[in-house]
């Protein structure tokens, strides 16, 4: 599958939890080669994990255009991705894991055109949720037409939620699971095809440490009765100290499930059920969310690399990607060895 027999170049824009992932994944990775990092700090300040990786400042980045094969943008999709997806697209073949899935049309259509005017291949929200989830979203519409899908988080870390915990006044610091509710999973996966309300589908749970003299009833409600974010859900808070935060939920598991519920029979029982209901399911099960995500990204920068050699430009997301692309093996091995 390989283009050339260079190592494809990668240059990671960003340097938080998602950079550090995208940094290991890449050593991980014998047909690529890390550049370096650019950063919005001082890049003296920085400290990689691995020795070896350079750290360059971000105003250099338009100076690098003939260096980087694929930048990977780890910026946030707040506020971060909706300037940079674009002003990079100028610049560089990209890869990003743009999540803000209402406004993923907006931002494809704002990338592709800056990645069209320049002569770019830009690959928008990658990861797993939008990424991996969406892929087997689509093969089960697309293999059972007749259907209902399903997408369960959990149990995992929110940031946003657990931001939003911290915002609350009288505590000190927290952090929030998302669980997906059993009762639902397994009546999805019985076939039953069942209509489920946002509160049937997950439950939210919250471990808080308070500030000095605040009251643990006040917090509590102001938390589950919050809009937008724990109001529509059965949600339970505990109040810990900040040594059982520090310990016991300082790492960021996440995962899921999709699962599509379709029928394929061409007749009916006696009790009025299709005679063939059959259920797909891709589930992850993660240790730590942002390097598997980060994981996602460089394999899909493979694919832009080559996307990008054969003169494929413009945004791009995982729909009009094959898969064969994205591994580092040919496409001879690939039919011998996994086919």
């Amino acid at each position: 599958m390989s283009t050339s027999r260079n190592p494809i170049r990668i240059g990671i824009a960003g340097y938080g939890n998602l950079g550090r992932g995208v940094e290991a994944s890449v050593l991980q990775n014998p047909d690529m080669e890390l550049v370096g990092v650019f950063t919005r700090r001082d890049p003296a300040s920085l400290n990689p994990a691995h020795p070896d990786t350079a750290a360059f400042a971000w105003d250099s980045l338009a100076e690098r255009t003939g260096d980087i094969d694929v930048l990977i943008l780890c910026g946030g999709s707040a506020s971060d991705l909706p300037e940079q997806g674009p002003e990079m697209a100028r610049l560089f073949n990209t890869v990003d894991s743009f999540d803000t899935h209402a406004r993923i049309p907006e931002y494809f259509e704002a990338v592709n055109a800056a990645a069209t005017e320049t002569g770019h291949t830009s690959l928008i929200s990658t990861g797993w949720d939008p990424g991996l989830f969406s892929i087997n979203r689509l093969y089960g519409e697309a293999i059972l037409p007749q259907g209902k899908t399903y997408t369960f988080w959990g149990r995992g870390v929110s940031q946003g939620h657990s931001d939003a915990i911290r915002r609350v006044p009288g505590v000190a610091a927290g952090v929030q699971y998302t669980l997906p509710a059993e009762p639902a999973i397994e009546a999805v996966r019985a076939g039953e095809q069942p209509e489920l309300s946002t509160r049937e589908k997950h439950t939210r749970e919250c471990f808080v440490v308070l500030e000095e003299g605040a009251d643990p009833a006040v917090v509590a409600e102001a938390i589950v009765t919050m809009p937008n974010y724990f109001a529509d859900y059965d949600t339970t808070v505990h109040f810990i100290s900040a040594d059982e935060l520090a310990r016991d939920h300082a790492a960021m598991p996440h995962g899921g499930f999709v699962l599509r519920s379709g029928d394929t029979g061409l007749g009916a029982t006696t009790d009025g059920h299709p005679t063939h209901r059959q259920v797909i399911e891709y589930g992850l099960t993660l240790a730590d969310n942002p390097s598997f995500t980060a994981s996602a990204l460089v394999a899909y920068a493979r694919a832009v690399a080559r996307l990008a050699a054969a003169g494929d430009h413009g945004a791009k997301t995982v729909y009009d990607v094959a898969p064969g692309l994205l591994s580092p093996r040919s496409a001879a091995e690939l039919r011998a060895d996994l086919l």
